[in-house]
């Protein structure tokens, strides 16, 4: 049976070469395998087709017949490892926590612990005529994150 865990023993071993990185590794029933790879620049489809033939080379159908999918994330899928969170540093993302609370805004900093959104709000301030534009910084713990998304503006 082609499981999950050798599907990314193999796919870490490629990637030790460059710059790429794993978003996601799926085997679903009938041997259907997903790679998710992106990169931090972009991610060639060249890229894509050579990680597709070494899997296959380290894959024999005469065992146990299989179909390979490798490709890059969506813009519209929400991020699912750290090195998605970096490489969108400094873009407009859409956050949904997991108390169902959304927030919009530019995606200022992201380490292992969490991310720092600056989100633009414009507020009455007592003392001041009219509404104030307000910058605040929030800090996300990746535990209270249910959803991250790249804002799509063209």
């Amino acid at each position: 049976m082609i499981t999950k865990e050798n599907i990314l023993k193999h796919v870490s071993a490629k990637l030790a070469e460059g710059t790429n990185f794993i978003v996601d590794v799926t085997v679903k029933p009938g041997n259907k395998i997903f790679i998710l790879l992106d990169n931090i620049n972009s991610l060639p489809i060249s890229d894509c087709v050579e990680m597709s033939k070494y899997v296959e080379s380290n894959l024999d159908r005469e065992v146990e017949d299989y179909e390979l999918n490798v490709s890059s994330p969506g813009l519209d899928q929400s991020f699912k490892v750290l090195m998605q969170y970096i490489k969108n540093i400094g873009k407009q993302v859409n956050v949904v926590t997991k108390e169902n609370k959304k927030l919009s805004g530019k995606l200022i900093s992201a380490t292992e612990d969490g991310i720092v959104l600056e989100v633009k709000s414009t507020e009455r301030v007592e003392g001041k005529k009219g509404k104030q534009l307000l910058i605040n910084n929030i800090n996300l713990t990746f535990n209270q994150i249910k959803e991250t998304k790249v804002v799509i503006s063209f």
